[in-house]
């Protein structure tokens, strides 16, 4: 496995894209917030997530990316004002990262407040989430309950969050990927 090795300054194989006005710390401007792509090699969604979770501070949003090259992997997006960039040999996954136009978005605004059980109507007013699809269905209704399960992956496509859910039991809803997938699908 590699390591994220701060650098002094954004470079090519950040992948950064400016995206706002200087954030502050501490009422010292610390950079503008951008896109980061970066790739560790990590070869499962668990392993990326735990990653993520890791960071301090914890940015604002994190995505991971499935990337085919230079061998299939986890490649991770964060929108951050840090300075971050990745080994050589996994550039290339970095910059699909950064670049990509969908991901699976485990940090973002307002996750830490989608607990319990809670109506899709909740769902998008407690967080960043823009719509609540239930799979092959459209859109859900805004008075449904999703039990959340305490873990919500919303997929970040065409520039906004959108939580696939699918029918469980009591005309609820469940996010469609679990904390424990089924075992036909775990290495998926």
């Amino acid at each position: 496995m590699t390591t994220v090795r701060p650098a002094a300054a954004p470079t090519a194989t950040t992948a950064g894209a400016g995206v706002g006005p200087a954030v502050t710390a501490g009422g010292v401007a610390v950079g503008a917030a951008r896109i980061v792509g970066l790739s560790l090699g990590h070869a499962t969604l668990a392993e990326a997530d735990h990653w993520i979770h890791a960071l301090r501070p914890a940015p604002v949003l994190a995505c991971t990316h499935l990337v085919a090259v230079p061998y299939p992997h986890v490649a991770i997006s964060l929108l951050t004002t840090l300075p971050i960039t990745t080994v050589p040999e996994l550039a290339e996954a970095a910059t699909a990262a950064a670049g990509g136009r969908a991901g699976r978005a485990v940090r973002f605004p307002g996750a830490e407040r989608l607990t319990g059980s809670l109506t899709v109507s909740e769902i998008l007013q407690r967080s960043a989430i823009a719509r609540v699809e239930v799979l092959g269905g459209g859109t859900a209704d805004p008075g449904t309950v999703v039990d959340t399960g305490d873990f919500v992956r919303p997929q970040f496509r065409g520039g906004e969050l959108v939580l696939v859910t699918t029918p469980a039991a009591g005309d609820r809803l469940v996010p469609f990927e679990s904390r424990t997938p089924t075992p036909c699908c775990a290495d998926h």
